[in-house]
Formats: structure tokens, C-alpha cells, sequence
């Protein structure tokens, strides 16, 4: 069954202040939480109870020990099953708190990070929630560098126990691409839905501008305007599957500026219109269609 309501977006400023890197929960869930994605990256690890975990479209039964780590280009919901509260550490931080050399090595290889910790991993990983609770609630000096010290061990654990998602196909990073469009592409991986500026990624990265699209296009095969378009349709066929958003919806979350070139790409990409991938959605799973005429 498809959702029926649409995907709120949550932000950096509805649950950190502007000095905030990072906030720290125990959350108790005893009915679903709708789908919904993030501005913020999200790290949790679930303590009692059992459920589903939808991430990305796909379902993940959840129970103790469950670990995840989710990006801003991810989207979400968790159901609990029917008589069963779910309990979690909960933990949102933005990408500030991590050093560039662990965020490229978790993301450089696309990975998604969920798996399942046995006694020992799940102890390890609650003392480092626990210590961030603790530091959080009696704030001191270098409180600011044991959390983040505990934020990069929990995320080195969670990715040494996962594997790659596609364990036959990953490859290591290519170690002869400028570290400077290395760090744009983990960048790109978690912003191409905002509206992106050549020249701000180019400063981000270090670069002039001139010199970084040129050197985007020798190293990855293709320009930086066709990488971000890319993302953005690959994100809006995963919400076409997995939900039923209006294709209008659609089209803006996943950071397109107008309905008529989305469907133009869309179409030229995967050689079907949206309202056609919909069609062939609900015609498997005898679901309906919440399409426009103009999808």
C-alpha cells in the first residue's frame, strides 16, 4: 500500500540553533511516522520493540540492535508493528561536525547504511549515545570535542559493518580524481535538491570556477549541470515508486525548477513519462493512481 500524504521536509532550524551542530534524542514510537526527509543527516539505533523501515522505498525490518544512517538525499518512514513500541537513539547533525576525510570515505562510495549489531557492536554503540546524552546535558569544556569525538567512532562502526549495498559492482575510490572534486561529489550527493550554483560549489571545493567545471567534466564524463540533473531524476523516480505524490510534487522536491523540462528529462532518461512509470507501478500492485493529466 502506497502513502497517502505528502513528504514533509524537516530543517536545520526547526530542531538545531545556529550554533548547533548536532541534537541528541530517545524517541518512543508507538504509530507510524509518515514519510518525510531531512536537511540534517540522522543516526539512530533502535533499543526495543519491532517494525518496518521504509528508506528510500525500501522496507527494512527493524528490532534491537538495527543501526542506520541516513543523508539529506534520503527520504523515510518508520512503522512500527501493530502492539509494538519502538524505542531509539536518535541522533541529527550536519555534515560541520565531521571531518571532510571521514564524511568522503562514508560517502564516496553511495552507500546505504543499515544493518543489524549483535551484542557487543549494539554495546559499544549505546555507550557513545549515552556519553553524548550525558555531555549534552551538562555542557562544560571540550564537551564540543567528546561529542564529536563520539559522533565519528559511531559513524566509522556503523560503516565498517556494513558492506557496500552492491558488494560486486563497488569499486574503491578512484584515488586519481582531484581531492577537490572528490569532496564536490560527496557534497552533490547530499544538496543536489537545493538549487545549486556552478560557482558555489566551486568555491566550496576550492576552486575557481572555470577551472572546476572543466576538471568536473575530464574526471567524471559529464558536466556539472548533467550530475546534478541525474541525481534529481533518480530521486524523483525513487518517489514515484515508492509513493503517491503528485508528479507536480514530485518534480520540485527533487529540486527541478519547472514541470515541463522535469517530464522532457524524465522521459529522455528512462524512455517512459512519469505518468507511464506510475502507470506500471499500480498496474503490479493493483494500487491506484494520484497522478496529474499533465504527468
Amino acid at each position: 500500500m502506497k502513502i497517502q500524504h505528502l513528504p514533509e521536509r524537516l530543517l536545520n532550524d526547526q530542531y538545531m540553533d545556529s550554533l548547533s551542530s548536532f541534537r541528541m534524542y530517545r524517541h518512543t514510537l508507538d504509530q507510524e511516522i509518515g514519510t518525510h526527509w531531512h536537511q540534517f543527516y540522522e543516526l539512530g539505533l533502535v533499543v526495543s520493540g519491532t517494525g518496518t523501515h521504509h528508506v528510500n522505498g525500501v522496507p527494512f525490518r527493524v528490532e534491537r540492535g538495527h543501526a542506520f544512517l541516513l543523508t539529506p538525499a534520503d527520504f523515510h518512514r518508520i512503522v512500527p508493528d501493530a502492539g509494538q513500541t519502538l524505542r531509539l537513539y536518535n541522533l541529527i547533525f550536519t555534515e560541520r561536525i565531521i571531518s571532510d576525510d571521514l564524511a568522503g570515505r562514508l560517502f564516496e562510495r553511495g552507500n546505504s547504511y543499515s544493518c543489524e549489531y549483535g551484542q557487543e557492536k549494539y554495546a559499544d554503540a549505546e555507550h557513545e549515545f549515552e556519553r553524548i546524552i550525558r555531555e549534552s546535558d551538562n555542557w562544560r569544556e571540550l564537551s564540543g570535542i567528546v561529542v564529536k569525538g563520539c559522533i565519528e567512532r559511531l559513524l566509522v562502526d556503523l560503516c565498517r559493518s556494513c558492506p557496500p549495498s552492491d558488494a560486486k559492482s563497488y569499486k574503491e575510490p578512484d584515488l586519481s580524481i582531484h581531492p577537490s572534486i572528490r569532496k564536490a561529489l560527496v557534497y552533490l550527493q547530499h544538496h543536489f535538491r537545493e538549487q545549486l550554483l556552478l560557482e558555489d560549489v566551486a568555491r566550496f571545493s576550492g576552486l575557481s570556477v572555470n577551472y572546476f567545471s572543466e576538471s568536473f567534466s575530464k574526471q567524471t564524463g559529464h558536466t556539472f549541470q548533467t550530475h546534478v540533473r541525474d541525481m534529481r531524476l533518480g530521486f524523483a523516480k525513487s518517489l514515484i515508486e515508492a509513493t503517491d505524490l503528485p508528479i507536480t510534487e514530485i518534480c520540485y522536491a527533487a529540486g527541478f525548477n519547472t514541470l515541463a523540462y522535469f517530464l522532457r528529462a524524465f522521459k529522455a532518461r528512462y524512455r517512459m513519462s512519469p505518468r507511464q512509470l506510475r502507470g506500471s507501478m499500480a498496474t503490479g500492485a493493483g494500487g491506484g493512481e494520484r497522478e496529474e493529466a499533465n504527468g
